[in-house]
């Protein structure tokens, strides 16, 4: 009986030492950001791939990063914009969700389609602007994908 009054004593103590730690402590130690720059990260190569966006958007595009290059217009800006993007469990190349009401407005004939590797992962994802949830989608993207709201 004494030795289970002790046990009963000393994880109580356990359990209130550790609630007494604010959440936050934990969260600060552990952020939702991709991992900091490794070798492993020199391989993210993205083919753009965009038609239908009118002259001087439309083409096959290579983009690099880490370090940025290949013959995208905005190679910096567009692996800037991923790198800010990118956490763990998302990805800004994540496929469109089930989604209940679009606004029914036409982006034009726009379309687009990425390949390649980002953050380890393989992206082959494909955009239009056919309606107002897809002009998001599109929008969002931007600076990998052409600024077509002008």
């Amino acid at each position: 009986m004494l030795r289970r009054i002790a046990l009963t004593v000393a994880t109580s103590a356990s359990f209130a030492a550790l609630s007494g730690a604010p959440a936050v402590a934990y969260a600060d130690s552990f952020p939702l950001v991709p991992p900091p720059v490794s070798d492993a990260d020199r391989s993210d190569h993205l083919t753009v791939t965009v038609s239908g966006a009118g002259a001087g958007r439309d083409g096959k595009f290579e983009l690099d990063c880490h370090p940025a290059g290949g013959s995208h217009p905005r190679a910096q800006a567009a692996c800037d914009y991923l790198d800010r993007n990118t956490s763990w469990g998302k990805s800004p190349f994540a496929p469109p969700q089930e989604r209940g009401m679009c606004t029914m407005q036409y982006g034009g004939p726009a379309t687009a389609h990425v390949t390649g590797t980002w953050a380890g992962r393989p992206v082959d994802a494909n955009y239009g602007r056919g309606d107002g949830c897809e002009i998001s989608r599109w929008n969002a993207l931007v600076p990998v994908l052409p600024d077509l709201s002008a």
